[in-house]
């Protein structure tokens, strides 16, 4: 799996889950997560999660640490399961740094507030998700906490890196694995 860092903001508005966007933008061909940081706001007319469109519950972050993958050769069921690992490995680095982390599905919460917004898709050609975590919650249309604003990490580029190389260190383990053992 490719990975990298976008230097420059982008605002997530969620038109960027479309297939071949990582291809188009930033010549990453195949599997691939990228991450960036940026406003983000997701009116109901371009949210994925119909759930939130029925609910009337449109997204908004005034700072967002967006990672959007896109894979191929998987169904929706494993892209979703892929979704929860991104969310466990999210939550496991914020654990070692000392910040408890409660898990509700593809949703990190701190102290009951959402942390978190994620949604896997299926696309024509591969499975997309997007993650972001707020860094700064104020304005958020929910109760929400954020990486720097509440939690004081103030590193988010690293740790961005840190939870793509994590992501992909895991997926490309899992496959290893899965070449190791005898058929019965």
């Amino acid at each position: 799996m490719l990975t990298k860092l976008i230097d420059e903001d982008i605002k997530y508005i969620g038109s960027q889950l479309q297939p071949h966007w990582i291809y188009k933008n930033f010549k990453m061909q195949g599997d691939a997560i990228v991450a960036f940081i940026g406003e983000c706001e997701v009116k109901l007319t371009e949210m994925v999660d119909i759930e939130d469109v029925i609910n009337n519950e449109p997204i908004y972050s005034k700072s967002m640490l967006s990672f959007i993958t896109e894979q191929f050769n998987i169904n929706l069921v494993e892209g979703v399961f892929r979704q929860r690992l991104l969310i466990c490995i999210i939550k496991e680095l914020l654990e070692k740094r000392g910040i408890f982390v409660v898990r509700k599905g593809d949703d990190l919460m701190i102290d009951g507030r959402k942390l978190s917004v994620s949604i896997a898709t299926k696309s024509a050609t591969s499975i997309l998700i997007h993650t972001g975590l707020n860094i700064d919650s104020e304005g958020a249309p929910v109760k929400a906490s954020g990486l720097t604003s509440e939690l004081g990490i103030t590193d988010i580029k690293e740790f961005a890196i840190e939870v793509m190389e994590a992501y992909a260190e895991e997926l490309k383990d899992i496959e290893l694995a899965s070449t190791k053992v005898r058929g019965v």
